[in-house]
């Protein structure tokens, strides 16, 4: 985890090594102070001799200026380093994000992912510039002084010592207690992040089922949870500053008292009296910033290691070693394949899957919810990789081809459409980005999405919200097919994507398909058979398994389910008669 962590440093190191050389600069010079105000005060105030104060005291003026440049220095330094750590660990995290598989983003929630780049790479912003500024000064500090008070008076000084092992096993104690709660308080984060980021992505239906009270139930509960993990966390980390006050002035008391004994006794200067009590509150201190230091670890552990497992999550697909880098045609062949989205699940989602279709064909793919429909066609552009057989596009194994060609040569309209804030050509050039106007108009005509655009006011230039929220689902569909048509792929791949239109617009864009781009081969997962009856074959899905391949007529002469799909939506009605070409 360390050296995962330690490789986002990147170019940062120059200011990671500066820092800690102008805090050691820096605690180098508050060390000499007080030994020269000792000199001033013994040599310089008691003997009456104003040249000596004189002299020291512009030695002092110097050593303080120039401590004041390296906390400056150190800090500015310390700032760079930290901020540049942070911002290469957020933009590792979200690269390292885009090659992940489905599989990959499975295994970590959306609402984790977000506040791992956010509280959690904070949290280790600030413990790294903690690290390279207080966890050097401060112990550095400390054994200077204490070094420093035992040359002084051996037997002062062992106050300090008996204080650093008091405090040390508190600190123990406290760190040890406080750990636990930590990862827990981080889970709670996710949870509530999760609940923020569904009430607002879905507000329109919170709102449209009067669900408010209920949401916000929901918000107080996980709110609740984080607050009792945080106030139990803060109970046991507060004891800190009591005892360490405590043991501060209880310091300063026995050295006042033993070192004024001393000074009468004749075993001990004014002036070193004085260079023991600074020191004194030198040691402390630091031990009071060693200690805050803990604790700052002690939270930031656990956002290290949730980091370090983004980090280190390596792709479940990624490129052969000699990958290539042309798609031959669109032809499919799935080979005995089987897939589990759990390899330790004893039944698969497809199950046996034996499917061969030609170059340009349209094929349409049936069956009901659950039947695996669209786990056959995420295989296609290996958004999953297969458990069993083999799966074939233009005659390759897919696991052959380099990723980012496949996907190219392999549109898929998913069946949870999705647009991005932006123009409507901005969201359109995603398919193509140097893509024309008059491109991306041909795919819009193509998709009978020219007819809405055109009269908005702003036409192609009209600005969609996130997540197209300002667009009707029929629309926001259609947008989708018009990007994936950008791309002129060999193989178009429609997830329901056409369920939000009406019949007769759904039978137009399979009639513009079979006219434009009649070498493409076109998957259509539908649930109305009007939107697969014309497909050169249709594939009947039933419980992860083949449940029947052909045409129209063959299905209905001879699949029982696809029959009764069929008279069920002829009686209900759904059936657009007129139908349109594949």
């Amino acid at each position: 985890m360390l050296k995962t962590l330690a490789g986002q440093v990147k170019e940062y190191k120059r200011a990671s090594f500066l820092t800690p050389v102008f805090m050691i600069l820096e605690v180098i010079m508050d060390m000499i102070i007080p030994l020269l105000m000792a000199s001033i005060i013994d040599s310089g105030v008691e003997k009456g001799d104003i040249n000596h104060i004189f002299r020291i005291g512009v030695l002092m003026v110097a050593a303080a200026a120039f401590a004041l440049f390296c906390g400056i220095m150190g800090g500015k330094y310390g700032a760079e380093a930290s901020t540049g750590f942070a911002r290469n660990l957020r933009k590792s995290m979200f690269e390292n994000i885009q090659t992940f598989s489905f599989s990959n983003i499975d295994r970590f929630s959306t609402a984790s992912l977000v506040t791992r780049m956010t509280t959690d790479v904070t949290n280790l912003q600030n413990a790294y510039q903690m690290i390279l500024r207080m966890c050097i000064r401060a112990p550095f500090s400390l054994i200077i002084a204490m070094v420093m008070s035992f040359m002084v008076n051996a037997r002062l000084a062992s106050i300090y010592l008996a204080a650093v092992l008091v405090l040390g096993c508190f600190l123990g104690f406290i760190t040890s207690r406080a750990m636990k709660y930590f990862p827990r308080m981080f889970d709670k984060y996710d949870e509530l992040n999760n609940s923020v980021q569904e009430n607002v992505s879905a507000i329109r239906v919170v709102k449209a089922f009067v669900r408010e009270a209920y949401e916000k139930k929901r918000f107080a509960g996980a709110n609740e949870g984080l607050y009792r993990l945080a106030v139990r966390a803060e109970r046991i980390v507060s004891l800190n500053a009591p005892v360490m006050m405590a043991t501060i002035y209880s310091c300063i008391l026995g050295i006042s008292w033993l070192g004024a004994r001393f000074v009468v006794a004749g075993q001990l200067t004014t002036g070193q009296l004085m260079m023991l009590l600074t020191y004194c509150m030198n040691i402390l201190m630091s031990l009071m910033l060693l200690s805050l230091i803990f604790i700052m670890l002690t939270m930031s552990a656990a956002s290290a290691r949730r980091i370090a497992e983004v980090l280190q999550e390596t792709p479940d697909i990624v490129n052969p070693a000699h990958p290539l880098h042309e798609v031959k045609d669109g032809s499919i062949e799935f080979d005995h394949v089987t897939f589990r989205y759990n390899e330790e699940s004893e039944k698969p989602v497809l199950n046996d899957i034996n499917l061969s279709i030609r170059a340009g064909e349209c094929i349409g793919i049936l069956g009901g919810t659950g039947s695996s429909k669209s786990t056959l066609a995420n295989l296609i552009s290996r958004l999953y990789d297969v458990s069993g057989g083999t799966l074939r596009v233009g005659g390759r194994d897919v696991r052959d081809y380099d990723i980012a060609t496949l996907r190219n040569e392999v549109s898929v309209v998913l069946q949870k459409n999705v647009l991005f804030s932006g123009t409507i050509l901005e969201n359109l050039r995603w398919g193509k980005k140097d893509a024309t106007l008059e491109e991306c108009r041909h795919a819009c005509r193509l998709a009978c999405a020219d007819e809405f655009i055109e009269k908005m006011p702003k036409g192609y230039d009209t600005y969609i919200e996130q997540g197209g929220s300002n667009v009707s689902g029929g629309q926001r569909q259609r947008l989708c097919i018009a990007r994936a048509l950008l791309k002129k792929p060999k193989i178009l791949i429609l997830d329901d994507s056409t369920s939000a239109v009406d019949t007769a617009t759904d039978a137009r864009i399979r009639q513009a398909f079979a006219e434009e781009i009649p070498d493409t081969t076109r998957l259509i997962i539908a649930q109305r058979i009007s939107s697969v009856k014309d497909a050169d074959r249709i594939v009947v899905m039933d419980n992860g398994q083949i449940h029947g391949f052909g045409t129209h007529e063959e299905l209905l002469a001879g699949n029982e389910i696809y029959r009764e799909v069929f008279e069920s939506q002829t009686n209900g009605g759904d059936f657009d008669e007129k139908g349109g070409a594949c």
